[in-house]
């Protein structure tokens, strides 16, 4: 399987590396554009909000005509947003950067992850999402480390431009492949918006949103989290630790997704995370954290493909705005539990006290699991099989 999905999962790292690299050059890219960090954080921000309009809303339209092209065009702005941002002199063209480059993301996104699914056979599909969810996490834990020792050795220019060379490879082995890739049905934009007053795929929206803000949130004050609760010296490994857990779960959770299903295997993860958080919360030892922190990466990111395979059974026409909502919700969660960890550390909380704050999401995300899960258990479902018949 992987032969044929790798230009797919290629994508994936480019887009995971790019999701979060300037975090760790973020005073190198203020200093050398002039202006302050919070002004650079807007970047972020832009990359973000770009990539939470562009999934939805552009997805259909674009691949309705080839998906090869879909894939090659949200690649292309993709790689010319990180390519100027590279090369920004100032700070409007790097914010007007960040901007393209989360629109090509957000297509790149829904576009990579519903063709998997349909070049493979239904009972595959789990894997095949898993695989993408794998170059995510892949991406996301490389991308801050290898930009941080890039931008300490070369610059920060230079660490953008390891994204944009991820990317072109990644274009390159989409265009090479020989086969034709899959048709993806899709429906009118205005249908994909209508999706939303279903209530079970706006309560997994939610859920996406829920997990961004307790795991992916959270991820970003894992360092003070350390220090704070006594564990300053284990805090660089801790965020390998993290890392090695989500690559892990991501790459692991295909087959049983395939073999058990969504429906059982959603609430198990999350129960999973909810244990992790619930560890970091109430406990100090260092053996503890360790394996907490492995399960909170395993579980975050396992959850990611799970929820996606519950959401679009028998909905395969609406797949790809599905899984452009839900990994919208899920980066907004992100930057949305970001800012709240920030707000709330500005305000007195302790460092050391964010795991108990993100449990209590967890525990909001168990609880509406176990009622999609629910809904989801009497709602039948179609079988379509892939569709290979155009490129």
């Amino acid at each position: 399987m992987i032969l044929r999905l790798w230009p797919l999962v290629a994508a994936a790292i480019s887009l995971g590396i790019d999701a979060y690299v300037l975090a760790g050059v973020l005073p190198q890219v203020a200093d050398s554009l002039a202006v302050s960090v919070a002004a650079i954080g807007l970047g972020v921000t832009a990359f973000t909000g770009a990539y939470a309009f562009a999934g939805p809303l552009l997805s259909g339209p674009l691949v309705a005509g080839s998906t090869k092209r879909a894939l090659i065009v949200s690649l292309g702005l993709f790689n010319l947003g990180n390519l100027i941002t590279a090369l920004a002199p100032e700070i409007m063209v790097f914010l007007g950067s960040r901007v393209l480059a989360g629109v090509g993301a957000g297509i790149l996104t829904a576009v990579a992850t519903a063709t998997a699914a349909a070049m493979v056979a239904e009972h595959e599909r789990g894997r095949a999402m898993a695989l993408v969810t794998f170059g995510l996490s892949t991406g996301t834990v490389a991308g801050v480390p290898l930009g941080m020792l890039i931008g300490q050795w070369a610059g920060w220019r230079w660490t953008m431009g390891l994204v944009v060379a991820i990317g072109i490879i990644s274009m390159a082995a989409v265009l090479a492949r020989r086969g034709p890739y899959p048709t993806i049905l899709v429906a009118k934009v205005g249908e994909n918006l209508r999706l939303l007053t279903a209530p079970v795929i706006t309560a997994g929206v939610i859920l996406a949103f829920l997990l961004g803000v307790a795991s992916l949130g959270l991820y970003t004050y894992l360092v003070p989290m350390a220090d704070d609760r006594g564990l300053a010296s284990m805090a660089f490994t801790l965020v390998w630790v993290w890392g090695i857990g989500g690559v892990a779960g991501s790459a692991l959770i295909g087959r049983p997704v395939d073999a058990l299903g969504s429906r059982r295997l959603f609430p198990v993860v999350v129960v999973a995370l909810t244990v992790a958080l619930g560890a970091l919360a109430f406990l100090d030892h260092v053996l503890v954290w360790i394996v907490a922190v492995a399960l909170w990466g395993a579980a975050g990111w396992a959850s990611v493909p799970v929820l996606q395979h519950l959401l679009v059974q028998g909905r395969q026409q609406q797949a790809m705005a599905i899984i452009a909502f839900q990994m919208a919700a899920m980066y907004l969660g992100s930057a949305a539990g970001a800012a709240l960890g920030g707000l709330l550390l500005d305000h007195g909380t302790a460092a050391g006290a964010l795991p108990g704050w993100a449990l209590g999401v967890a525990f909001a995300t168990l609880v509406l699991a176990l009622i999609v899960a629910r809904v989801q258990a009497v709602r039948p479902s179609a079988r379509i099989e892939p569709d290979r018949s155009r490129s």
